[in-house]
């Protein structure tokens, strides 16, 4: 099990197990710092001294042979594999090259030491510094909050309300803050692979240049090096496409966190302050807990968690709950107060204080007490808006015009469906598509009105603008764990099953697509579309998870490749039906 996703939603609660795993992915980059380096300090005594190459080699093997990169989510796609699998085998290459001590190749300061000293110092150090800042606006934001909360509930109602207004903005900001921050921490972890393999690639193959005997050698390589391009490739355009929808679902979450809430197993959970009662004339102190309440059980669990004390866990409690109370300021001298009593503690009170009125409402609700608010923590999944789009006749003559002015018109064109159309011509074809009367009398292939960009580009509209994806939501998880291990063989045999799982209007669209896109990959040599970008086309269009997650964007990635596999099996699968077999 890699690292665990940063969820954007959950820089809003700032959980303890949320700060865990920000220190995990801190701790990961910054042994790969460590690892890069060293491995700097390694490739630079290669050049510097020709007598002790041999063993600056043996070290600079053993270390790429050594490390191994982290990655977030369950599982890696086969080209990821291979990346990681790509410094064992420079390792070899370097035992291959031990004995010939030839000189490095001048430019290997150029191909390999200044491209890992740019990575480490922009994006590494980028990161360290968003650490030194996210730590700073920690400790700000909770000591504004504490003092905040000190405040005596007596004071005038406009020093309060002014009160009130800084410690909004400042969590406001924060909360941006904690936001871009694990997004870099995230993407940092993606992007190190090739940032970092593609100059290993290219210091192998200057060194080999410069050695006598290393022409035969470099024949090996450069058949590796193929092949290992092709896999950078593929992991850097997965990773352009996850980015940009982690970046929209973070923008999403940014407009509106409260609609974003992830459904959690707590009917309600966050941070209380708990009154805890010291003997005279100590008086009383309040400490902060995470607390976590399910309501079919009426269970209360709370565990003391400061954030400014290195983030330490304390002893937790768990108690069942019996009623709870507001309590006014004629009361108590702080805001936001209300009292819980257990049930199974007879006598005892506790008395604890939310981060503002809100929260408190909030809580009142959840835990059955008064003044209750009629809304919850947790949310149901917001169901994505239904598009005009149907899967009905309309829809079928919509795609099968649009393939059929792309194979005529556009087959050869460079960048075929990657490049997209003008927003507003893309609008309106798809307006004029979508009316039957407009649609049965529209000519595209011989049309010089619409261009091939703009179709390609309404096509794919449509089958975003689905009810839901063609690949439905309920088959979405079991086409992604076939391709998240097992043999290539296995993969091919489980989607194709799953496919016949699919309702037949969406079975018999995707059929007629992924035969397009066969056609489309066959003039890759012309159009530079070759089955994985295709995939990455394609992948998020054809399918999608019902909740958006950063761990379900993680996946995207296994959902190219589930197209992929459509793609380049299909014609097999079509002589399969030929033959009274399973087909696609």
């Amino acid at each position: 099990m890699g690292l665990q996703p940063l969820e954007f939603s959950d820089c809003y609660l700032d959980s303890p197990w949320f700060r865990e795993r920000i220190r995990a992915h801190e701790a990961e980059l910054e042994r790969t710092n460590k690892f890069i380096k060293e491995l700097i300090k390694d490739g630079k005594n290669l050049i510097a001294a020709t007598k002790s190459l041999s063993a600056a080699q043996r070290k600079f093997a053993h270390s790429l042979r050594d490390f191994k990169f982290e990655f977030i989510g369950d599982a890696e796609t086969d080209d990821e594999r291979c990346i990681d699998a790509s410094l064992r085998e420079f390792s070899n290459f370097l035992k291959n090259l031990e004995e010939q001590r030839e000189i490095m190749a001048l430019s290997v300061t150029e191909t390999l030491i200044k491209p890992l000293e740019k990575f480490r110092k922009e994006q590494l150090g980028a990161v360290k510094e968003e650490k030194k800042k996210f730590d700073k606006e920690t400790e700000k934001n909770y000591s504004l909050i504490d003092k905040h909360l000190n405040l005596s509930a007596k004071k005038k109602d406009s020093h309060l309300q002014e009160a009130d207004l800084q410690v909004e903005q400042n969590r406001q900001h924060f909360y941006e803050l904690s936001l871009e921050y694990v997004c870099k921490l995230q993407e940092i972890q993606e992007r190190k692979k090739f940032e970092f393999v593609e100059p290993m690639l290219s210091f192998f193959q200057g060194m080999f240049t410069f050695y006598h005997q290393g022409h035969e050698l470099s024949k090996d390589f450069n058949h590796y090096k193929m092949e290992l391009q092709i896999n950078i490739q593929n992991t850097r355009n997965r990773f352009e496409g996850t980015r940009s929808e982690v970046e929209e679902l973070m923008n999403k979450i940014r407009q509106n966190p409260k609609d974003h809430k992830r459904v959690s197993q707590f009917t309600a959970e966050g941070y209380l302050y708990v009154q805890e009662k010291r003997p005279a004339p100590f008086g009383s102190s309040w400490v902060k807990h995470y607390c976590m309440f399910r309501k079919a059980a009426q269970k209360f669990n709370m565990i003391p968690f400061e954030h400014r004390s290195g983030g330490k866990l304390g002893d937790g409690e768990v108690f069942f709950l019996k009623e709870c109370t507001k309590r006014h300021t004629d009361s108590i001298d702080r805001r936001f107060c209300f009292d819980i009593e257990a049930a199974d503690r007879p006598g005892v009170s506790l008395t604890v204080q939310a981060f503002s009125e809100e929260e408190r409402k909030q809580w009142l609700e959840a835990l059955g007490g008064k003044e209750a608010l009629f809304h919850s923590f947790n949310r149901a999944i917001i169901p994505r808006p239904e598009g005009s789009a149907q899967l009905d006749q309309t829809g079928f003559t919509i795609l099968r015009k649009c393939i059929s002015a792309v194979e005529t018109r556009g087959i050869n064109d460079q960048g075929l469906y990657r490049v997209v159309g003008v927003s507003s011509k893309v609008q309106r074809l798809l307006s004029v598509l979508m009316d039957v009367k407009t649609c049965n009398e529209l000519d595209l292939e011989n049309s010089v009105d619409w261009e091939v960009k703009t179709i390609t580009s309404a096509l794919k509209q449509y089958l975003r603008s689905l009810p839901e994806p063609l690949m439905t939501y309920e088959l979405h998880g079991e086409f992604i764990v076939p391709v998240k291990s097992g043999s290539p063989e296995s993969r091919v045999n489980a989607i194709h099953f799953l496919v016949h799982k699919l309702p037949e209007k969406n079975k018999e669209m995707l059929d007629i697509l992924v035969k397009h896109l066969t056609n489309v990959s066959n003039h890759s040599k012309q159009n530079l579309m070759t089955v994985a970008n295709l995939g990455v086309v394609f992948g998020p269009t054809l399918m999608r998870p019902q909740e958006e997650t950063v761990a379900a964007i993680m996946d995207l990635k296994f959902q190219n490749i589930v197209v992929e596999i459509l793609i380049e099996n299909h014609e097999k699968e079509n002589r399969r039906r030929e033959g009274n077999t399973l087909s696609l």
